[in-house]
């Protein structure tokens, strides 16, 4: 027992280590600010081992005060045996801009992950790793944002189910960006700078690709799922998220670098969940 309690640790571990490129960007701290999420979802077992699950999520931000996104996903999952589960999955991402009173700018997101678990006694730990492709829709600058953007998010979660009805939780989860714009010549607030920063760069080769790995987001999660029945499962949660993003201010054609800025700030959800399997 042990033993595989310290490899689901080791890879934990591993996954932090990826590669972090952090260049000499500004940092901007932002004030912090919380949200809320309602979600309403249907389990359908397909086969042994084999779930089809829809989800329809609203959220809102800005401290409650305005509507921040409807979220729909639809994903498969199959139960490979009492230690490995499997999913894929599409999320369709309808983000509301509140200055404009309207929805734009919607995004299209592919998922895969894997999860491993092992019960012990009434608890049960679980290691899951979700690779993720956002796809933007309409008209954006690919300089600043990367066309998809990749993620990987690493989740380590331990539940107790020794009780009846109710089965807290909690989980930290880590999320790398692994294709974030790579820069090469560094905006200082005044000038341009080389890697070396000690001469004036040319601002028409600040980027070099879409290869810059790095940690952008530190989740910690309690929660409990509350059985209401057999088929009725209710989920009320509290997020906790250290952001930090490398935001990339470009013209459009890539030839001038405006600001390279790290912006980090800290959110926080309140959120409850309803599913009904059948």
């Amino acid at each position: 027992m042990l033993r595989k309690e310290f490899i689901f640790l080791l890879i934990l571990v591993g996954v932090m280590m990826l590669p972090m490129a952090v260049g000499a960007q500004t940092a901007v701290e932002l004030d912090p600010e919380v949200g809320g999420r309602i979600a309403v979802g249907l389990d359908k077992k397909l086969a042994k081992g084999l779930h089809l699950e829809l989800e329809e999520e609203v959220r809102f931000d800005n401290n409650f005060s305005s509507l921040g996104r409807l979220q729909t996903s639809l994903g498969l999952k199959y139960k490979v045996n009492n230690y490995l589960r499997v999913g894929i999955g599409y999320c369709f991402i309808n983000p509301y801009d509140s200055d404009a009173s309207a929805f734009k700018s919607s995004r299209h997101r592919l998922i895969a992950d894997v999860t491993g678990g092992y019960g012990f006694g009434s608890w049960r730990l679980s290691l899951r790793e979700r690779l993720q492709a956002t796809y933007r829709t309409g008209s954006y600058n690919i300089y600043q944002n990367p066309q998809p953007l990749l993620e990987l998010k690493s989740r380590l979660k331990l539940a107790y189910k020794g009780l009846q009805r109710w089965e807290p939780y909690a989980y930290g989860e880590l999320r790398h960006s692994l294709n974030a714009p790579a820069i090469t010549a560094i905006y200082s607030g005044s000038t341009y700078l080389t890697e070396e920063m000690n001469e004036k760069g040319d601002p028409g080769w600040f980027i070099s690709g879409w290869n810059n790995a790095y940690l952008n987001r530190i989740r910690f999660c309690l929660g409990t799922t509350y059985r209401l029945s057999k088929a009725s499962t209710l989920d009320f949660y509290l997020l906790a998220d250290r952001v930090s993003e490398k935001c990339v201010d470009a013209n459009a054609e890539g030839t001038k670098l405006k600001s390279y800025t790290r912006e980090t700030g800290f959110v926080g959800w309140a959120g409850v969940s309803y599913t009904y399997k059948f």
